[in-house]
């Protein structure tokens, strides 16, 4: 049975040519058959009228009120000529129906009182009727019922319609949400992985050429710079191994229990030892904090700690030889992190770290934006490169 009601609704000029041949048959049928003394007898006046009524009722839902003013005109010429209670009647009250479940709730009554009245007042006046008298008021009665049975199925379609749609889109809703996320997570495991293995890596760097250049020369610093160097790729291994516990789904397998993993959040507490690192690695930085120390959120600390690993491992990669400040200043409703080189006794870098083809300084304005916060670079005031962000302590605050 769904079957055959999908196809039909696939095909809706062949549904309505269907029911427009079935009607007909089954005017003629039961005009012929029917008990006698019939109401109506069956003549070509009848089998012609009832082939234009119902051959009309194919084009119902293209042009319903038109194929509806057809099959009155039809109906009241048949009974007009040949018999007040004309079986057509019935093909009438169908292209009623029909008419009420294509259009408006207002255009569908005045049709249905329109075709109403019309033949109602054609049965009284071909008959010789009352307009009180049973068969003319039941004859209303009959297209208001045809009326309401459509409008209420034209309601029902409408409602079943909304809520398909309503459907549809909180799903379409909750697909994009969940994009949405992944992308976001996606960038913040990103980030993670650029920030940790970019100082970690340019450190190794930065130690693996001074153990080649004293290796021969000095063994004892080529040592110790091999010693920085397995340092460093501990450090990284370790870090890169809590970030990738990240995309492990809590809860699988391997995964201990009472051993979840956790996101790599350095604070700022941990910025002198950064700041050792990269003065073991040949870096010459001058760190200093301003303001009162005091506890700030995890996301916004985290911030402050990486925007500073990044703009030193810039410094490290592209100014090795310059020396670099380090300035955080705790203000009532800010963190300003400000970081700059003066560009160091080599030739200045052309346009400074912005040349780097890394994701250095996206990341870094992502994450100043992430919390809130506004991120700036440009020429430092002797000549180096800057970078200057500015967190709020008050996570979303200033927030796009």
């Amino acid at each position: 049975m769904n079957q055959l009601r999908q196809a039909l609704r696939a095909r809706p000029l062949a549904a309505d040519t269907a029911l427009a041949v079935l009607l007909y048959a089954l005017l003629l049928v039961a005009t012929a058959a029917g008990p006698r003394p019939r109401p109506s007898e069956l003549t070509p006046g009848l089998m012609a009228a009832g082939a234009v009524v119902c051959g009309a009722l194919v084009f119902r839902r293209r042009w319903p009120r038109a194929v509806l003013a057809i099959v009155v005109a039809g109906t009241v010429v048949h009974a007009a000529v040949e018999s007040p209670r004309t079986p057509l009647m019935v093909a009438a009250m169908v292209a009623t129906f029909s008419a009420a479940t294509l259009v408006t709730r207002p255009a569908a009554w005045e049709m249905g009182a329109a075709a109403a009245l019309t033949l109602a007042a054609t049965r009284a006046l071909t008959s010789g009727e009352s307009w009180l008298g049973s068969e003319v008021v039941g004859l209303i009665a009959w297209f208001g019922m045809a009326t309401a049975a459509g409008d209420a199925l034209r309601s029902r379609r409408a409602y079943v319609a909304a809520v398909e749609e309503r459907a549809r889109r909180a799903e379409q809703t909750r697909e994009e949400e969940a994009e949405r996320r992944v992308m976001e997570e996606r960038l913040r495991i990103a980030r993670e992985l650029h920030d940790v293995l970019a100082h970690h890596i340019a450190l190794i760097n930065v130690q693996s050429q001074v153990a080649a250049h004293v290796l021969d020369s000095e063994p004892g610093k080529a040592r110790e710079a091999l010693g920085h160097i397995r340092q460093a790729g501990r450090a990284a291994l370790d870090e890169l191994r809590t970030t990738v516990g990240l995309l492990r789904r809590p809860g699988s397998p391997d995964d201990a229990p009472d051993d979840p993993p956790t996101e790599p959040a350095p604070g700022l507490d941990r910025l002198p030892d950064l700041v050792g690192s990269f003065t073991a690695a040949g870096l010459s930085v001058d760190f200093r904090t301003e303001g009162e120390p005091r506890a700030l959120p995890a996301p916004v600390e985290l911030a402050a700690f990486r925007v500073t690993q990044e703009a030193l491992t810039n410094v490290s990669k592209h100014a090795p030889r310059a020396c670099a400040t380090v300035r955080i200043t705790y203000t009532s409703d800010d963190l300003v992190v400000d970081v700059a080189d003066d560009g160091g006794p080599a030739p200045a870098r052309p346009g400074g770290a912005e040349t780097s083809t890394g994701h250095g300084l996206v990341g870094m304005r992502e994450r100043a934006l992430s919390v809130g916060g506004t991120f700036t670079t440009g020429p430092s005031a002797t000549g180096g490169f800057r970078v200057h962000a500015v967190l709020p302590v008050a996570l979303g605050q200033g927030a796009p």
